[in-house]
């Protein structure tokens, strides 16, 4: 059989090989951290996890939902503005979808026409690249380096190809850099979408993971930001809920509305007990997310400190659940250094040439263990001889 020329675009799936060279040395009695994935190993809080199974109780809840429940839209519009200060956002301004992975994937689908442009970052979170090539659309990279503390650096994307850009995708806090935003960088982002008439498409699945300031925010809260944007803004980290698959597009009615027909043909709505789920968790106590946070900086700053120990260069970690470090001892091949981390270790890692040209020369590091078991992994690359 032959099969669509679109499956040639993308390469193969890095967690996957990953995953299955964990499983042989888990089977050689190896000891294993696996810093690869970012799945919280924290659980989903007790009032969400009420809400779903109570709602699986009604036989109703287990037929085609077909749209979100208004009542989920309205607790959209409500944590918005309870959480991040934004008045404003309306029922049209929503829509579910199965997680941002889902949602980008198919954002490109209801705006791009084949050959369109798109500006990604990069390195980037791979879903960013694919939902361009699934619409045959054209990918235009603006790095994210070190020179610019890892952010958008608007001011070094050619013009000409910004004209031609339909949207440019924007994530932050970063995966996989950890680089959190500021109001300039947003004021600069807002005036340069206004200049090059441009969508601003920015990804906050990591807007509770934030590390030495104050909380994390929303792109949406920026004078003008309804204009020119939408945002995707995830359950997942902060309720720790990915498995659910819980996820929003959030902003300019009109792409809201696009991207709400091109659902409708391939999807008949969230589980209505996940919608249940989500309502509960829009509309609960937000100390215990808070908590969270903090225990993420302990991770953080347990697995900084001990790399820097060592005598690695600082990662960058300033925000999401990833650290972005730098390979130590001048070593340059990113896979080839994963292999040697996992082998001698036992530590897996993501390379960072996965999420693109300038990821190479890095790893990407999840905060998926608590504090002590970080110090372990730390221990084990200083057993193995891995030093800078």
């Amino acid at each position: 059989m032959q099969f669509s020329h679109r499956l040639d675009r993308f390469g193969a799936e890095v967690f996957s090989s990953l995953n299955a060279r964990r499983v042989a040395l888990e089977e050689q009695g190896r000891t294993i951290y696996n810093l690869s994935v970012g799945t919280p190993d924290f659980a989903p809080y007790p009032h969400v996890v009420e809400a779903l199974t109570q709602a699986a109780q009604d036989p109703q809840m287990w037929k085609y939902s077909l749209r979100d429940l208004p009542e989920l839209k309205q607790a959209v519009c409500d944590y918005y503005e309870r959480r991040f200060g934004v008045a404003g956002i309306t029922p049209d301004m929503v829509a579910s979808c199965n997680g941002t992975q889902e949602g980008v994937g198919h954002l490109g689908l209801a705006l791009l026409n084949s050959g369109d442009t798109i500006l990604v970052p990069d390195p980037c979170y791979p879903v960013f690249e694919a939902g361009a090539k699934i619409a045959d659309a054209e990918l235009a990279y603006y790095p994210l380096d070190a020179e610019h503390d890892f952010l958008p650096y608007v001011a070094g994307i050619d013009p000409e190809v910004a004209d031609r850009a339909k949207y440019m995708i924007v994530s932050l806090p970063a995966n996989p850099v950890g680089s959190v935003g500021n109001d300039a960088l947003y004021d600069e982002l807002i005036a340069f979408a206004r200049e090059h008439d441009l969508l601003i498409v920015h990804d906050n699945a990591y807007s509770d993971i934030v590390f030495d300031g104050p909380a994390g925010g929303t792109f949406l809260a920026h004078p003008g930001a309804l204009e020119v944007g939408v945002e995707f803004f995830s359950l997942s980290k902060s309720f720790n809920v990915t498995g659910a698959r819980i996820g929003f597009l959030v902003g300019r009615p009109d792409v809201v509305a696009a991207f709400t027909k091109l659902r409708s043909q391939i999807d008949f709505g969230m589980f209505m007990p996940v919608q249940k789920a989500a309502i509960a968790a829009l509309e609960g106590p937000l100390e215990e997310v808070e908590a969270q946070r903090l225990k993420y900086q302990e991770r953080r700053d347990a697995l900084c400190d001990g790399l820097e120990r060592l005598g690695w260069e600082r990662p960058n970690a300033h925000g999401s659940m990833f650290v972005w470090v730098k390979l130590p001892g001048g070593r340059t091949d990113s896979m080839a250094f994963c292999e040697e981390l996992m082998e001698k270790a036992g530590v897996i890692v993501t390379p960072g040439a996965s999420f693109g040209p300038h990821g190479e020369g890095y790893v990407r590091m999840a905060l998926v263990l608590p504090p002590e078991g970080l110090e372990r992994a730390v221990s084990a690359i200083e057993e193995a001889g891995i030093l800078g």
